[in-house]
């Protein structure tokens, strides 16, 4: 049975799910929802609303740490967790820190600088999909965005503490990898691939599948200039570049 991975194609959660397929080689069909439109389909298929979900037969898996331990099990080569004991338990502690404190503040900071300009925002969530379900969602798009904005809590305040959050997160990878190491031990594990696809909106590495549109919202780019000269933006960016690698992405 070919996995299944349902998901948004412009999300740092979702990117984390899609790497470590990838990573491991597991080819799978990939599932692609807007925002919004995606709650009813989504509770259907696992009793709640957040993607990425992962579908092997009747397995429903929910969440991009879960769908790693699940991959981790079933598909244990190459590995994403450390061998050792002390290693294995940090680098499962780094995951569970930047998904718990950084991938949702930062999301909110992000979208707090995008969604201003709606109609670059919607073409790039639409990216990929058909012209009449795009043309559709980019007329509705208004009203998406405040739905987002109420149910993500996207204000001021909330940008503010992301941005603080996200400086604090590229610092710790700053002191402990610096540009050119790994967060935990030497080698790439569960901590890096974590790291790097939740503050992948930081620069949005070319190897990345979730581009942005060009020519950049002006929202944007003034989120991007923010982080430009962080050192550890060049390490996320080796990160992609050594580890990402090719889509095992099958056609449904």
């Amino acid at each position: 049975m070919t996995p299944e991975l349902h998901q948004f194609r412009f999300s740092h959660f979702n990117e984390k799910a899609r790497w470590a397929l990838d990573f491991k080689g597991v080819p799978h069909v990939r599932r692609s929802y807007l925002p919004g439109p995606h709650m009813l389909p989504i509770t259907r298929l696992s009793g709640q609303r957040q993607v990425p979900v992962l579908r092997v037969g009747r397995e429903i898996v929910v969440g991009s740490d879960r769908i790693i331990d699940y991959l981790e099990t079933r598909h244990p080569a190459p590995r994403l967790y450390p061998p050792s004991e002390g290693a294995h338990r940090r680098a499962l502690e780094l995951q569970q820190w930047f998904d718990a404190e950084i991938g949702p503040t930062i999301r909110r900071a992000f979208f707090f600088d995008f969604l201003v300009d709606g109609d670059y925002a919607a073409r790039a969530f639409t990216q990929g999909q058909g012209m009449a379900l795009a043309t559709i969602y980019r007329a509705l798009f208004p009203v998406t965005r405040v739905i987002m904005r109420r149910d993500m809590q996207i204000d001021a305040d909330g940008a503010a503490r992301g941005r603080d959050r996200a400086r604090e997160a590229l610092d710790l990878i700053a002191r402990t990898a610096g540009t050119d190491g790994y967060l935990v031990g030497e080698q790439f594990s569960v901590a890096d691939l974590t790291a790097a696809a939740l503050l992948s909106p930081t620069v949005f590495p070319p190897e990345c599948p979730a581009g942005v549109p060009e020519p950049r919202a002006p929202g944007l780019r003034t989120w991007l200039a923010r982080w430009a000269d962080h050192p550890a933006v060049a390490w996320i960016n080796r990160i992609y570049a050594r580890h990402r690698g090719r889509s095992v992405e099958r056609a449904a």
